[in-house]
């Protein structure tokens, strides 16, 4: 019997081991996959998640940090739901448990109330709910004076313009987004969370009867820890030492960088050398921006005018004789205009620099749309320099530019209204060019000396903000092809630009006959800022841009991932426009292998064949449109203190997120401690006893007695 129970313990010590492995890796998997069915998670019993936020982040320039960041784990505090500013009274100076996280409603989101709570220690982190109406006196966390020192007005150069000293163009700029908060902000956009917090407050953190809420509280933790701190130069030296001494170096800080889109009526290559002032540029942004992380809606500060520009060069491009036209025509859409004009900014350079085929030299003239869609009595607003116009030869060819102008506008809705000759320019990409070299230009705009936008660089510039409405009841399909009455406004400004670039490019026929198309317009203006994901979009661009297309409007911050889905669509867009779709018998073989330096080609995946949802009527498009980098000169040149070049770098962070939790009491926590500790304590104790008496207090009647038979 003794010989069997030795045989066969080592079987059951096999079978434990065995045992005790299973348990580790059932273990090991439930760790690695807590969101599996039969793993019962801990943290989801304890946590609740906020899914949809946008964190305020942090970006540098030259000589700041501007933004937001929480500690390196997260930080944490008791809720409070602010839905007036009376409430902010509790948190600031009367709630007996500090710090707080507070729900900060929307239209509480001002300058004067983030002020109050910048300055408080009694303050954690703040969750911002989306207002569901927009604040009626307007909202702006942009500067009042954009770009500042960064445009062609400076110390030697009308320096009675400089800083904006006789007009501020956003006048109800409050700079909130060039601010430096030492706490989370987070945006929540998704009304259904905001309402599982207000919900976790009332049920734990009302106050009874006036007396003080007692344990356990609603908490919420906020994570965004940055990495990059006090400014760019110190940011891109400690990831450049980085790099030289670490093989697997840890960058703190990326520049802000994409793509300008451009194109031309008639090709270009970099061998051709193009005659003096032989090319008309016409250009506007794409980019916008906010105080959140990549939520930058943008309608009115760059939608409507990159929209009229788009809709004008498919006018042009229709016109019988315009390939035959005396001078070349360019479209140029620029990014990251925002943060101190890097796209116009890097173009310069490159044609400073033999990189770009056509040169300063080569332009003849320069209009540019700004901020177009909130028109007051149909009146677009000709800004012109008035330095550059103390030459005979520019006021010559500007008075030029604004006579074609006005003949333009005639048979249209638009009226055309000029400025005095001592009103600066505003902010716009055409002062780059004038910083380095004095060209006759144009700048189109809905206001004269300030901003009729007045969510400039919000949240709230949104499709609301230029009026864009559709009846009730519209399928998607509908919605797409409904010519809206903002369509109908900017359609005769793309009219007036398409005629007016025709004749300043020395076209000789009827401009009348040029007009822009409503239903191209309203088309884009859906697929811009109501829903990217729809049956146009999706047969103008290439098979595999699917999962850029979202039913959600479209966002245009500049980012550090380049092409954004912005610079992309209006690439597609632009190319479907103004290209030629080559005949059915072209492969998509053939295409992709076409290559020229005058043409760009693009295999899209067209319409769905009729009547049936699929397949599609793929074809190939070619165009003259190309992308060209859009990203800083300062950061080539290694020069990240500059002052003549955009420096914004965006932080680098390892997660973001928020979550909501009761919170015992501080004398729980520490008796719960003090618990664990004990019984840790008596766990070692009765471990190392056990372990000690082994052998007696697990031994066998076999181990010690001796069997007779």
């Amino acid at each position: 019997m003794a010989a069997v129970e030795a045989e066969a313990a080592p079987r059951r010590g096999r079978r434990m081991a065995r045992a005790a492995v299973w348990v580790l890796r059932g273990a090991l998997l439930c760790g690695l996959a807590p969101g599996s069915g039969w793993c019962n998670s801990v943290e989801k019993k304890i946590y609740i998640p906020l899914n949809r936020t946008a964190p305020c982040v942090r970006l540098l320039n030259a000589t700041h940090q501007i933004g937001c960041q929480s500690s390196l784990n997260g930080d944490t505090g008791v809720i409070h739901v602010a839905e007036e500013e009376a409430d902010l009274k509790w948190v600031l100076s009367d709630g007996p448990h500090p710090p707080y996280m507070v729900l900060l409603d929307g239209k509480l989101f001002t300058g004067s109330v983030m002020e109050k709570l910048k300055g408080s220690s009694r303050i954690a982190g703040l969750a911002v709910g989306i207002s569901k109406t927009r604040p009626p006196e307007g909202f702006s966390p942009g500067l009042r004076c954009p770009n500042d020192g960064f445009g062609v007005y400076n110390s030697s150069y009308g320096p009675e313009y400089a800083h904006c000293s006789t007009t501020r163009w956003n006048y109800l700029g409050n700079s909130l987004s060039y601010l430096d908060f030492g706490f989370p902000i987070f945006l929540l956009q998704d009304e259904n969370e905001t309402e599982v917090i207000k919900q976790c407050y009332q049920k734990y953190n009302i106050p009874a009867g006036g007396s003080v809420p007692e344990y356990p509280l609603c908490a919420m933790q906020l994570s965004s820890h940055m990495h990059a701190v006090t400014s760019t130069v110190t940011c891109m030296r400690r990831s450049t030492i980085q790099s030289t001494i670490s093989v697997n170096p840890e960058v703190l800080c990326d520049p802000l960088a994409d793509y300008n889109v451009w194109s031309t009526v008639r090709p270009v290559n970099d061998s051709e050398k193009l005659d003096p002032k032989s090319v008309v540029i016409a250009s506007s942004r794409i980019d916008s921006h906010s105080f959140f992380w990549n939520v930058a809606p943008g309608a009115e500060s760059a939608v409507a005018s990159f929209v009229a520009l788009l809709a004008a060069a498919e006018a042009v491009h229709k016109i019988p004789d315009v390939q035959s036209l005396p001078k070349n025509i360019m479209f140029v859409f620029f990014q990251g205009e925002t943060f101190d004009y890097i796209g116009s900014s890097r173009m310069v350079y490159d044609m400073q620099n033999d990189r770009f085929p056509i040169k300063l030299g080569n332009i003849d003239s320069f209009l540019e749309l700004s901020q177009v869609a909130l028109q007051s009595n149909a009146s677009l607003w000709m800004h012109t320099d008035p330095v550059s116009r103390r030459s005979h030869d520019i006021e010559q060819s500007v008075q030029r530019m604004m006579e074609a102008l006005n003949k333009s506008s005639e048979r249209t809705a638009v009226v055309m209204s000029r400025i005095g000759a001592t009103q600066p320019l505003p902010p716009s990409s055409f002062q780059r060019f004038l910083r380095a070299q004095q060209i006759p230009g144009v700048v189109l705009a809905d206001h004269y000396s300030h901003f009729e936008n007045r969510y400039y660089q919000s949240i709230y510039d949104t499709s609301e903000n230029i009026r864009l409405k559709y009846p009730a009841g519209l399928s998607p399909e509908e919605a797409l092809n409904y010519v809206t009455e903002t369509a109908k406004a900017l359609a005769p400004i793309a009219t007036v630009v398409a005629r007016t670039l025709y004749q300043l490019a020395g076209g000789s026929g009827d401009p009348f006959s040029i007009q822009a198309d409503p239903l191209t317009v309203t088309r884009m203006l859906y697929g811009f800022l109501v829903q990217s994901n729809n049956s146009w979009f999706q047969s103008i661009t290439k098979p595999d841009f699917k999962g850029p297309l979202g039913d959600e409007p479209l966002q245009y911050y500049i980012a550090v991932s380049s092409p954004v889905n912005s610079t992309s669509l209006v690439q597609y867009v632009l190319a479907n426009l103004t290209g030629t779709r080559l005949g059915d018998n072209v492969t998509k073989e053939h295409c992709k292998a076409s290559k020229e330096d005058l043409y760009d080609y693009m295999w899209v995946q067209g319409s769905p064949y009729p009547n049936s949802t699929s397949p599609r009527q793929p074809f190939c498009v070619r165009s003259t449109v190309r992308r060209m980098l859009a990203a800083s000169p300062a950061f080539e040149l290694r020069e990240w203190g500059s002052t003549e070049f955009s420096t914004w770098t965006e932080s680098r962070w390892k997660e973001l997120h928020g979550r909501i939790f009761l919170v015992a009491s501080k004398e729980l926590e520490i008796i719960t401690l003090a618990v664990g500790i004990i019984v840790l304590i008596v766990s070692f104790v009765a471990t190392y006893f056990i372990n000690a008496k082994a052998s007696v207090l697990f031994s066998t009647p076999g181990d010690s007695e001796t069997v007779a038979y």
